[in-house]
């Protein structure tokens, strides 16, 4: 069937192929089926198991309160796909439309969707990351086998990484009871994504709840014993600590790397596409029988300057993939953008975080309601006049306001005319994020391409 066949026929008689049994592809399956695609639908993913969630792998998992076998996703419809579970994807054919899978399998499509998602990074010394009691935390796997460790009260765990990720796991060792060590070469937990001066707060929770927690260092060495178990980790201030479990939690990698050759404009950062969810080429010219969704995706915002976001958000993967698979099997003139805010949320040492829009393209923070002494607050972000994001630290009935404050673009710092503001009357200071030159650990949202207040746009060759 050619780019340019009949959608009628699509619909009847198409073969879609998603790689990636995700919540992204899960959700464009359903989507497909409920728009009416009678055709063959083929489901690829890495991991032996139909899409699950993973949210609460580092929370109620981690507790003991669930297993990882029970956190499989709801479905909202019957797909009707053939499942090809535990066989990877390992090539991509554009010319002749094939997916190559690791069994030496073909899959042939007319319409495409990549949803990989995202992997843990791992520790960078692999005889050290290898030591028994060294862990990620990013598949069912893991957090079973996380779990177990946990269950037989370890004396002390040492998680590396501070962000969203790393701050969960260290509450769910506290809430065990278990001794925890955070080592974060940032400043602060969570600055990659809310900043410095949100990051101090949640320096405090940390400390507050018995976590040793050690910022501005990073941990040199892992050392084992003669059984190979870790025993300790070397940190850069000529420091040791003794730990038989470690946690690695230094962000994620992009699953990209059987796409090299392919012609697709798939790198480091993940796989362009445009508003509509289209990839592209190597040559920046857009396709128009391969989508992306999910974690995985780069896609420009209007409500961000048009910068490429990689969103790495549990609503932004259901809202991208419905557009996807909305698009895929549209005329171009009813095709619609992809232009969900991003929303995140955290559960960490008793207090329920939440942030609308980009605050990591914050310059200024106003802390409009609430105290951060009393860990109980609304913070707002403000980039070039214009309120650009807001995080609520246990006052969520705010979200909602401060979204459609983002939608409209107004200006910041905001105009409070019938609420209780600034109760701690402050004026706007300066968000404090880190030099975005020097690596982080946790952000939720990757900017690329140019920015709005130089209005440059520098092309650089992917690396794979």
């Amino acid at each position: 069937m050619s780019v340019d066949g009949s959608l009628d026929r699509l619909k009847r008689e198409g073969r879609i192929v998603v790689v990636g049994a995700s919540l992204a592809g899960l959700r464009a399956a359903e989507t497909l089926r409920e728009k009416g695609f009678a055709g063959s639908l083929t489901m690829i993913g890495d991991e032996p198991y139909e899409p699950y969630d993973r949210p609460p792998l580092s929370k109620q998992v981690l507790l003991g309160r669930a297993t990882a076998d029970r956190t499989g996703l709801p479905r909202l419809r019957a797909v009707d796909a053939q499942w090809r579970l535990g066989v990877p994807a390992t090539g991509l054919d554009m010319a002749a439309r094939r997916v190559r899978l690791a069994d030496g399998d073909e899959v042939e499509y007319d319409r495409l969707l990549i949803a990989t998602g995202v992997r843990a990074r791992p520790w960078p010394q692999e005889d050290e990351a290898e030591l028994d009691g060294v862990f990620v935390l990013r598949t069912r796997d893991d957090a079973e086998a996380l779990e177990r460790s946990l269950a037989q009260g370890p004396r002390r765990v040492l998680v590396i990484g501070a962000g969203f990720t790393g701050s969960e796991i260290a509450s769910a060792c506290r809430e065990r009871g278990i001794a925890v060590t955070v080592a974060e070469r940032a400043d602060a937990p969570l600055v990659g994504a809310l900043g410095g001066v949100v990051g101090e707060v949640a320096a405090e929770l940390q400390r507050k709840h018995g976590v040793d927690l050690r910022c501005g260092v990073m941990v040199t060495r892992l050392e084992g014993d003669s059984a190979g178990h870790v025993r300790a980790a070397h940190f850069s201030d000529g420091s040791t600590v003794e730990a038989d479990v470690v946690i690695v939690s230094l962000g994620a990698q992009r699953n990209t790397e059987w796409l090299a050759g392919s012609g697709l404009g798939a790198g480091l950062r993940g796989i362009a596409c445009d508003a509509g969810c289209r990839a592209f080429d190597i040559r920046g010219i857009v396709t128009d029988d391969i989508y992306v969704a999910g974690d995985v995706a780069r896609s420009p915002h209007p409500l961000f300057g048009y910068q490429f976001l990689s969103l790495e958000h549990w609503g932004n993967a259901v809202a991208q993939a419905e557009t996807a698979a909305h698009n895929m099997l549209s005329e171009s003139a009813d095709r619609r953008p992809h232009i969900w805010v991003p929303a995140f949320w955290s559960s960490q040492f008793g207090v329920n975080i939440k942030s609308v829009g980009v605050p990591s393209m914050g310059t200024e923070i106003l802390i409009a309601q609430g105290s951060r002494s009393e860990h109980r607050f609304t913070g707002v972000y403000g980039y070039q006049g214009r309120v650009i994001g807001a995080v609520t630290f246990d006052q969520t009935k705010w979200l909602q306001f401060y979204q459609q404050l983002i939608e409209t673009t107004a200006p910041f710092p905001p105009a409070f005319p019938t609420v209780d503001r600034r109760p701690e009357g402050q004026q706007p200071i300066p968000a404090d994020f880190p030099d975005p030159s020097v690596p982080t650990h946790g952000p939720t949202v990757t900017l690329s391409g140019y920015a709005p207040d130089d209005r440059r746009l520098t092309f650089t060759p992917a690396r794979h």
